[in-house]
């Protein structure tokens, strides 16, 4: 009774948020600065300057605007992201008036310095509560094809999804249309709607979509890889992938063995593309029994036990521990997983046995690295991380 249960609500809310979208407000594009007045306002709590960050006319490199990746990007046609938005996105995000009592914000649970993740297993919520899941890292959200979020894909949308925390009684508790109230009397917020969509009005639609716009523009692109894929000539096949010259031998190795494999099974097929993201939930074989169902747990379908999402591994280095369950605490645990302990659960995917038929007969794949070669693939790892992203002024905390 309760899967069906499960199941009609995600049902319903899909259908009212869907309904919701058609009523998205225009962003704003024309005048894109704070007056005086207005940042005598914002500034009495904020730390804002009259001309907004870029956030439109991001310089993107060329393995982010072509091939795979230019058909990858989920922004809706109905929400462009636009300097204001985003800005105001950004206020949303760190503010912990968002929160039933004034102490979550959504920077609780995806830190900056985290690489927009939480170090700890599980994130701390209301009243010390603590999620049923590790925290994934938001960037690149904008680059999952499918637009699917969470770790059981329940929002099928990163609008959807930037309203969920919010409303959950675990993380944050607010009910959307108290919330609205609640903006709405705070100073700074009428000037940030009214710049960013033409109306002062607070409205859970806009909050949805500056969250988004926001959220959509943090992209990881200035890290060691992107330097050597760039200074590789763009090479469209990741099978093929040359060494890069800016790499250290160990690095290139772990390459090597990230993009081809080892005894059969590779890290490719699930974190493809230069973003490193994947657009179908996965199950990787943690465990043969599995308490937490992931995406079975929405859609009540057998088949679905044991699948999560498969997140970014850009910054991968600084998102422990690992997993929905957060059971690894470090990369090199990651990497004995994978090498020596891929479980043979039914819904195993595909990549990781040695036949396409899902047959019984078929058998687990595992890297069976040495330890020199694990070593090695954890030293690829860390390139993939990206400091300009994780100390960015206009992706920071904008609260004095």
């Amino acid at each position: 009774m309760e899967k069906y249960s499960i199941i009609l609500i995600s049902i319903l809310a899909t259908f009212f948020f869907a309904c919701d979208k058609e009523e998205f407000e225009e962003p704003v594009t024309g005048d894109n600065l704070f007056s005086a007045s207005e940042l005598a306002i914002l500034n009495q709590v904020l730390n804002l300057q009259a001309t907004p960050f870029n956030y439109v006319n991001m310089e993107l490199p060329s393995h982010y605007t072509s091939g795979e990746a230019s058909n990858s990007d989920n922004t809706p046609g109905n929400n462009q992201i636009t300097d204001l938005g985003a800005t105001l996105g950004r206020v949303l995000f760190y503010d912990k008036n968002l929160s039933v009592d004034n102490t979550i914000s959504c920077a609780s649970c995806h830190e900056q310095e985290a690489a927009f993740s939480d170090n700890a297993k599980f994130s701390e919520g209301l009243n010390g509560q603590l999620t049923r899941r590790n925290s994934m890292t938001i960037i690149n959200s904008r680059f999952y094809e499918n637009g699917s979020f969470f770790w059981d894909e329940r929002a099928s949308t990163l609008e959807e999804q930037a309203l969920m925390p919010i409303q959950d009684h675990t993380e944050m508790g607010m009910e959307l249309e108290q919330l609205e109230i609640k903006l709405q009397q705070l100073d700074y917020y009428p000037i940030l709607f009214e710049k960013a969509f033409g109306s002062s009005d607070v409205t859970s639609n806009k909050m949805a979509q500056a969250l988004s716009q926001f959220m959509r523009s943090i992209v990881s692109v200035n890290s060691k890889f992107d330097k050597g894929f760039a200074a590789a000539g763009f090479p469209e096949d990741e099978e093929e992938m040359p060494d890069f010259p800016n790499y250290t031998p160990q690095e290139n190795l772990g390459m090597d063995i990230f993009y081809r494999g080892r005894n059969g099974a590779t890290c490719l097929y699930c974190h493809g593309t230069p973003q490193h993201v994947n657009d179908e939930s996965k199950n990787n074989g943690l465990s043969l029994n599995y308490t937490d169902k992931g995406k079975g747990e929405i859609t009540g379908n057998s088949s679905h036990n044991g699948l999560f999402k498969v997140p970014s591994l850009r910054n991968i280095a600084k998102t422990e521990p690992y997993m929905h369950d957060g059971r690894f605490e470090t990369l090199m645990e990651v990497v004995n997983h994978y090498s020596d302990n891929v479980q043979d659960h039914p819904n195993l995917n595909f990549r990781l046995k040695d036949s396409d038929d899902p047959s019984p007969n078929s058998n687990v794949l595992r890297l069976s690295l040495t330890q020199a070669e694990k070593e090695a693939l954890v030293a690829f790892l860390h390139t993939l991380t990206d400091v300009e992203v994780l100390t960015d002024e206009k992706y920071s905390d904008p609260f004095k």
